[in-house]
């Protein structure tokens, strides 16, 4: 098993705005940093709306598509 080292914070948020910068470009870069951080502050109150309203065979449909009619079921 081998030991895991973790990288130290300020070489982190170097890295991480090197990435941003390359892939967004400064202006975009600050845009996103500047995001409201609240914006799913409760997430698991938006979660449980969202679920109340949620028919879940048609979500599994969407997600893994319809099931199989009889017919076609493989037998095993």
């Amino acid at each position: 098993m081998s030991t895991q080292t973790y990288l130290p914070e300020d070489t982190i948020v170097r890295r991480g705005l090197e990435a941003l910068m390359a892939a967004l470009g400064p202006v975009e870069t600050a845009r996103f940093l500047n995001l409201p951080r609240s914006r799913y502050a409760d997430y698991v109150q938006w979660h449980r709306q969202w679920q109340a309203h949620l028919d879940p065979q048609q979500f599994f449909d969407e997600v893994f598509g319809p099931p199989p009619a009889p017919n076609q079921v493989a037998d095993r």
